[in-house]
């Protein structure tokens, strides 16, 4: 059951609040629905039982050959009245006694019924009361005041009453007291549709307030983590976020300016490298032996190339270029045209065109750097496209002998080279797909190595959309 719990704090958060809210109204609900119920029985059966007073008040100061008439009047299907010469059978269950008792003492107390005059009280429980018992809220107000033991009217429906008159005749009354209708209607469920909708509206609104700011922290890191030159976060919110951003901003600028400083220290030492790498070269064009000079001046142009390298990689670094529309299938195939017109071998499979919002010098030469080297290591390059609803996949895949498995993540590391490329003929001092997988870290994409089945390495650029 965890996948139903949400993962977010601003998920849990409200989770917790609208349950919480819930929980209260729905309780509240209860409690005003049980007292609603009771209230309106009780109040039902306190008038019952003042009609009762008055009909037998009437009765009683009736002669007796006008009662008939006047007990035939006041009779109907819920309220049935009628005179006997004994006593009827009303014995109360225990359980009712409570409430028999209460109606018995409030016609003694109305009617002024002596000792010898005790009415005879039945009071029936229903079957399935929605809400039994008393409930707070009975023998209190106006109507009740005086009147505390009718609380209990709140449990029964079938109400019976006889009442013994002067002259021996007996008053036998029968009724149903009033229900206190449907518990759950049509009104109280609109109005209980339309709290819920107003609470989660109020709950969304006031979470997404307060966790919003932690939602920018989470993006502003991570565009941080992609570019540090991106603009620092808003200083705005409550006194805890704005310190947060604060601290945050001072972070990301203390970042770029260590970036910064290391970026310019390596430029500078590449470049004073220059000066007495020419001495050298100089110096060994007077070695008079041919093997020896060839020998020392391969290796100070190895050097020079991996300066040279690692001056681009710095300038790269500390290039910022804007993000622009690009035609990614364009801009691929004007790299692969000019690799062949230079007469390399390189084919590209032919692909719709393919809108990405990107750097696009810097991607041209990160998909520059994965062609030229499946050529130099793989005799041919053959470049291919694939786009999904949430990526552009450029595929770059050559014949060679591919990389051994345990060397397919240590080759992005700057300087790194395996042994079969340190050659003179090849070249290459170990940046170039450490550069290109920089460049695609600042894209939200990355390079993944793979050999192939059928021989050669395929490389796959995927750039997230």
């Amino acid at each position: 059951m965890n996948w139903l719990f949400p993962k977010s704090l601003f998920g849990q958060t409200l989770l917790v609040l609208v349950a919480g809210l819930a929980v209260s109204v729905l309780v509240g609900s209860w409690i005003y629905t049980m007292d609603r119920e009771q209230a309106v029985r009780a109040a039902g059966g306190l008038a019952a039982a003042q009609r009762i007073t008055n009909l037998a008040k009437l009765v009683q100061d009736t002669p007796r050959e006008g009662r008939e008439r006047i007990v035939a009047g006041l009779s109907d299907q819920a309220f049935r009245v009628s005179l006997s010469a004994i006593p009827p059978s009303t014995a109360p269950n225990d359980d009712e006694a409570a409430v028999a008792r209460a109606i018995k003492e409030f016609l003694i107390d109305q009617l002024n019924l002596g000792p010898g005059q005790q009415p005879r009280v039945s009071a029936t429980v229903p079957d399935s009361p929605v809400f039994g018992g008393v409930g707070p809220m009975m023998g209190r107000g106006p109507m009740m005041h005086g009147f505390g033991g009718f609380g209990g009217f709140a449990g029964f429906r079938d109400l019976r009453v006889a009442i013994p008159l002067a002259d021996g005749q007996w008053l036998s009354i029968a009724t149903a007291l009033p229900e206190s209708g449907s518990t759950f209607s049509r009104q109280f469920l609109l109005s209980m549709g339309i709290m819920a909708v107003v609470i989660f509206a109020v709950s969304f609104w006031a979470v997404r307030r307060v966790t919003a700011p932690l939602a920018e922290v989470s993006v502003a890191a991570e565009r941080l983590g992609n570019d540090l030159n991106a603009p620092p976060m808003p200083e705005t919110g409550t006194i805890e976020t704005r310190q947060a951003a604060r601290a945050f901003n001072t972070m990301q600028a203390r970042l770029r300016s260590l970036v910064d400083n290391r970026t310019r220290m390596l430029a500078a030492i590449s470049h004073d490298l220059r000066t007495p790498l020419t001495l050298l070269r100089l110096r060994a064009e007077n070695v008079e032996n041919a093997q020896e000079r060839d020998r020392m001046l391969a290796s100070i142009a190895e050097m020079d190339s991996m300066i040279g390298e690692t001056l681009q990689f710095a300038r790269d670094e500390a290039k910022t270029e804007l993000r622009r529309p690009t035609d990614i299938s364009a801009l691929v195939q004007s790299i692969v045209d000019d690799i062949a017109d230079a007469g390399m071998p390189v084919i590209m499979l032919p692909v719709e065109p393919v809108v990405y919002d990107c750097r696009p010098d810097a991607l041209k030469r990160a998909i520059r750097n994965l062609i030229d080297n499946a050529i130099k290591y793989g005799k041919v390059a053959s470049v291919a496209i694939e786009t999904t609803p949430k990526a552009i996949n450029i595929i770059v895949d050559d014949e060679g002998p591919g990389i051994p498995q345990q060397e397919l993540s240590r080759v992005f590391d700057p300087f790194y080279r395996l042994e079969e490329s340190r050659s003179r003929e090849t070249g290459g001092v170990g940046l170039g797909l450490a550069i290109a997988q920089s460049i695609m870290q600042a894209h939200h994409g990355e390079i993944v190595l793979s050999n192939r089945p059928t021989g050669g390495l395929r490389a796959r650029i995927t750039l997230l959309r």
